[in-house]
């Protein structure tokens, strides 16, 4: 985390500098342009060496969960919770049918992260009103573990060079991965737990394992680049899921239950 900490200092400070650039700062000691060039070049520099920095891994000492077993060894890491007032059934069922367009800013952020590359056409070509775990599994992602109380998805985010376009299509072939070099694979779940009074506790956790040092390193820069607009995505998910579990689901149930009192 310090080293993502570090990163987004350092891109502030070129975005300052940038900012001076075209109109000198003097209120942040910014007098000239030459100065703001300083800054912009300090920026660059700080970030350089923080996304450069080690990343440690982690391993997991007691298995909780899917995830625990389908990843256990790590090095980079994001988690976020939500508590909702809604049943673990309705909260499967918000995570199961959310699309994009319930999701704050997604397409923004996504575009982001992306750093400027355009979505696969495969992504693209689907129907906007499709759940995104559907459009997920539909293309690069696989289906790892699908219970009432856990999903777990999983993506290769590095190849070898010249690969190629293979992409693995199961459980077993992806996760046959984790022993070959040169690569970075990603894991994503969301973890239902009852948390009482009716309602329930839903976690969402990305675990990335590259392979080797050099996916390792290749990975940590993009990692802390785009890891706050990846975090900030998986907290919209989790609105988005608890306003559809609160909100959009009982009120179906309001109308299916009106409509059986007609009958």
């Amino acid at each position: 985390m310090l080293a993502v900490i570090l990163t987004d200092i350092g891109l502030l400070i070129v975005f300052i500098g940038v900012i001076g650039l075209v109109k000198p700062l003097a209120f942040l000691g910014i007098s000239s342009r030459a100065w703001a060039a300083g800054v912009v070049v300090a920026g660059l520099l700080v970030a350089f060496v923080a996304t450069r920095l080690p990343a440690s891994e982690t391993t997991v000492g007691s298995t909780r969960s899917i995830l625990d077993r389908v990843t256990p060894v790590y090095q980079f890491h994001e988690f976020h919770p939500a508590t909702v007032q809604a049943s673990p059934e309705r909260v499967y069922r918000a995570i199961k049918a959310i699309t994009a367009d319930e999701i704050l800013l997604f397409r923004t952020l996504i575009a982001i992260r992306q750093l400027g590359r355009p979505l696969p056409a495969a992504v693209t070509s689907l129907p906007e009103s499709m759940p995104l775990l559907e459009i997920a599994t539909r293309t690069s992602f696989v289906m790892l573990a699908d219970t009432p109380n856990e999903i777990v998805v999983g993506t290769v985010v590095r190849v070898p060079p010249n690969f190629g376009n293979w992409r693995p299509r199961t459980p077993d072939e992806f996760l046959a991965l984790r022993s070959r070099p040169g690569f970075a694979l990603a894991t994503m779940n969301y973890l239902i737990e009852p948390a009482g009074a009716g309602s329930t506790v839903v976690s969402t956790e990305t675990r990335v394992y590259a392979t080797d040092a050099r996916s390792r390193r290749g990975f940590a820069v993009y990692w802390r680049i785009i890891y706050p607009g990846s975090a900030l995505i998986r907290r919209m998910w989790l609105r988005a899921i608890r306003h559809r579990a609160e909100v959009a689901d009982r009120r179906a149930d309001a109308t299916h239950q009106g409509q059986h009192r007609l009958l």
